[in-house]
């Protein structure tokens, strides 16, 4: 019984999404899979080629600064060249800058090289973002963007495995399976996908609505409720990117070994793939805000639990906590991200939150290097319950005020109708009586004929 209810469970969650959807959804699959440069950039800098741990932390830098740039890039090429351009040329640079490092030995090249990947791997994310949001409906995007997430933890989860063993062989074969992986992404986005960039301006002329308004960079910057989220988006990506760079450093200085923190971390991996699915379900119709105002409470105060862990498996404990945030929150936002972009400006409004998390990329390890040296651990995770507390209050705020300009443009729309409807019996009336009158009239004139 619980066998076929799973079975029923798992048939409703993928039914009734368009068919160019799961092939989006399989070119991320694809495209996590064969994830290696983010995982053991570091290992194959330090290891392999003998630079500094110094020097490594530079290439990280600079790969995440190229991130932070074409984030917007993306999201402008995204509005300007189309979606299906944007992901082509994208993958296409990817796939080639990946392949070249792999073989320069030059510092400087090496540098450059690493921005170069950093830059054109993100540039698709405003694309598919926005392709996503123009072929699902709106009663399923949020089920849809939960999907999209969990083929990118699914994929980033067996290539971090897989890619131990690559790194065993050869870095290099490494660097060339990932340029070959994104090559195939690019594939199968020209093979099977079209373009899906709405034509906004020819519909609003067709509609007599006159045409549609040009949304530049400057018009995301002018959006306070759509600048709010990415404000409230980079204090929760502030918060999930200590998984990675301040929870290993807080547990080395514990005495826990590399093996003892993977094992802790595996929990995320693990949950996400585990529950994504059934938490969508879950979540799928409920009040958005009251989503988001939870997951933040959750993950501020997951990672601040830290601060009383002491054996492994109290460690991933706190990870189970912060990890059912992030499964809520990630495709929450995203629908809430999407609800306030415009048509016309959907890759430039995902480029801006998509460079929310490549900035918090780039803060997170100062932040949590230089609370740990000065203050100690403790401080950092204290520092993170604080942090979601802010991000829930930001949350419960700004939906609160989205549900009033909602209701306030809802009784103004029921308002308008009422109006019209009221003129439109006047007007009815009127001509009955009028009718009456000429009837009345042309009665009176045959009575007078002889």
């Amino acid at each position: 019984m619980p066998l076929v209810a799973a079975r029923r469970a798992l048939r409703e969650t993928v039914s009734g999404l368009p068919r160019e959807f799961w092939w989006l959804w399989t070119s991320t699959l694809v495209n996590r899979l064969g994830a290696f440069v983010a995982t053991f950039m570091a290992l194959y800098l330090t290891l392999d080629r003998g630079y500094s741990a110094a020097y490594a932390g530079l290439v990280a830098s600079l790969h995440g600064f190229g991130g932070v740039v074409s984030s917007l890039g993306g999201g402008v090429m995204a509005d300007r060249l189309g979606r299906r351009p944007t992901l082509l040329i994208a993958q296409g640079s990817t796939a080639v800058s990946v392949a070249l490092l792999g073989f320069v030995t030059d510092p400087v090249a090496i540098a450059a090289v690493a921005f170069l990947v950093g830059a054109t791997s993100n540039a698709s994310r405003p694309a598919v973002q926005a392709m996503m949001a123009d072929i699902v409906r709106p009663e399923d995007r949020v089920r849809a963007f939960s999907l999209n997430y969990w083929a990118i933890n699914l994929g980033f989860a067996v290539s971090a495995m897989a890619a131990g063993f690559i790194a065993e062989v050869s870095y290099r074969a490494g660097f060339l399976i990932e340029a070959g992986m994104t090559m195939a992404c690019a594939i199968v986005v020209f093979l099977k996908l079209p373009e899906s960039r709405p034509d906004v301006t020819a519909a609003k002329t067709a509609a007599g609505l006159g045409p549609e308004p040009e949304s530049g960079l400057g018009t995301v910057l002018r959006d306070g409720r759509f600048m709010s989220v990415v404000g409230l988006s980079f204090l929760i990506a502030l918060i999930f990117q200590q998984g990675s760079v301040g929870l290993p450093v807080a547990m080395g200085e514990a005495g826990f070994t590399p093996a003892e923190y993977g094992l802790a971390i595996a929990v995320n991996g693990v949950l996400i793939v585990a529950l994504q699915i059934p938490v969508t379900r879950f979540i799928e119709h409920r009040d958005p805000g009251r989503l988001l105002v939870g997951s933040a409470l959750l993950a501020g105060y997951g990672f601040g639990l830290t601060a009383f862990a002491g054996s492994v498996g109290v460690f991933a404990l706190t990870v189970c906590v912060w990890t059912l945030a992030e499964i809520v929150n990630a495709p929450t936002q995203t629908g809430l991200v999407v609800r306030l972009s415009p048509l016309h400006g959907r890759g430039r409004y995902q480029g801006m939150y998509t460079m929310s998390w490549s900035v918090a990329a780039l803060v997170a390890p100062l932040m949590s290097g230089l609370v740990i040296d000065r203050w100690g651990a403790e401080w950092l995770w204290g520092i993170c319950a604080v942090v979601g507390t802010v991000a829930a209050v930001g949350y419960w705020g700004l939906t609160r005020r989205l549900a009033e300009e909602s209701q306030v443009q809802t009784d103004n729309r029921v308002q308008e109708e009422n109006r019209v409807q009221e003129e439109n019996q006047v007007w009815e009336g009127s001509q009955v009586q009028g009718e009456g009158e000429v009837r009345e009239e042309a009665g009176g004139t045959s009575a007078r004929q002889p």
